[in-house]
């Protein structure tokens, strides 16, 4: 891995690129925001969800000590804060405050906050700073890594969005201490997902400390659980590195995520969206199968790993045309051409263009609810 070891035993990781930024994991990390905001900037928004207003006075008191302008957004929380309202809500409180290019803006929340900010950021001026400070697992191994900025539309999620690498990232692993218990473990399907496509490591991780890292309180402490964040922001720095804009390597990160993806659409979001790439990453292990390029073992694994910490493996089998549909609108779809990461084995990613259709469907018969027994699938 590409990290090194920051003051109090935080681990950092480096993105490289055309903008390179760090990732900073560890505990109490706020007197690390002004190094990764710079010298230059003047005035700082901090957008946060509107759940954690009490953490924004306390980024906003630190930073006024520090001797920045700090101002506060408050947006919805979840899905609800990615809209063209919410988007122009935040360019009008950067105008009347006379926001500059030498000015920044910090995010405070989970990847729906943290997307919607970094989009902001990305059009304000044509591109003034960004320093997202994640608040939950999905967010610091996904969402805040990787400069991929979005809103939603009436017709799909994340159809409006920019490339735009954040100046840096604090990940506080305190905050997930008071997550609750079942966004937490949705956040696991991103780690998990790394393990499978990049890094066996995490997966030797998960499946030995399963009831450890499924328990946020017992985990946030622990080294197992930095190893992990550790190790998968590692596996999306070193993809993003190569590959800002998605043009190759990066569609390996978008394992289990075009079914995933049908499944939150189908669901009209209510589905968290690690839960749903969890039985995306299923359906895609069936469908390499299926095509001959994945074993019986490789696809049990997905299954034993994915419930060992409470993530679902199936879904309702009676909305095969509905997702089907979805799975078209994908971003990754070429035209007419599905397009899916599969893997060749632990590690091995590629892409299969173009599925034949009685492939899809048997897929979709192996994660149909009754088709496996997960033993330990939270309830959605």
């Amino acid at each position: 891995m590409t990290s090194t070891e920051a003051h109090g035993g935080a681990r950092v990781v480096s993105v490289a690129g055309d903008a390179p930024y760090d990732v900073v994991i560890g505990h109490h990390l706020l007197g690390e925001l002004p190094r990764l905001l710079g010298d230059r900037v003047q005035r700082v928004l901090v957008i946060h969800a509107a759940a954690l207003a009490t953490s924004a006075d306390a980024i906003r008191d630190d930073l006024l000590s520090h001797g920045y302008e700090a101002l506060l957004a408050e947006v919805p929380d979840a899905e609800a804060a990615k809209t063209a309202q919410v988007a122009a809500f935040c360019w009008q409180v950067l105008g009347q405050a006379d926001f500059t290019r030498s000015d920044a803006i910090v995010s405070l929340g989970g990847g729906a906050t943290t997307d919607l900010a970094g989009f902001v950021a990305s059009t304000w001026l044509r591109g003034i700073r960004v320093v997202h400070v994640p608040t939950t697992l999905l967010a610091m191994v996904d969402a805040a890594v990787g400069g991929k900025t979005a809103i939603n539309t009436v017709e799909g999620k994340n159809l409006v969005g920019t490339f735009y690498a954040p100046a840096g990232v604090l990940c506080d692993l305190a905050s997930l201490e008071t997550m609750p218990r079942f966004d937490y473990i949705a956040g696991l399907g991103e780690v998990i997902k790394t393990g499978f496509i990049a890094d066996p490591r995490i997966l030797e991780i998960v499946e030995a400390n399963s009831s450890l890292v499924a328990d946020p309180v017992r985990a946030a402490g622990s080294a197992e659980l930095l190893e992990l964040i550790e190790r998968s922001v590692a596996v999306k720095a070193r993809v993003v590195g190569e590959d800002l804009r998605e043009a190759g390597l990066r569609e390996i990160l978008n394992y289990g995520h075009t079914f995933g993806h049908a499944i939150e659409q189908v669901e009209r979001y209510s589905w968290r969206h690690g839960a749903a790439v969890s039985v995306g990453m299923v359906f895609a292990a069936e469908l390499a199968r299926l095509a001959g390029r994945l074993s019986d073992a490789d696809v049990e694994r997905h299954r034993s790993a994915l419930t060992s910490v409470g993530l679902p493996v199936t879904y309702r089998g009676d909305r095969w045309d509905q997702l089907l549909a979805a799975m078209r609108r994908d971003k990754k779809t070429r035209g007419d051409l599905l397009r899916f990461v599969v893997l060749e084995g632990i590690g091995r990613p590629t892409r299969l263009e173009g599925p034949d259709p009685t492939l899809l469907a048997a897929a979709y018969a192996e994660v149909s609810e009754g088709a496996a027994a997960p033993s330990r699938a939270i309830s959605l």
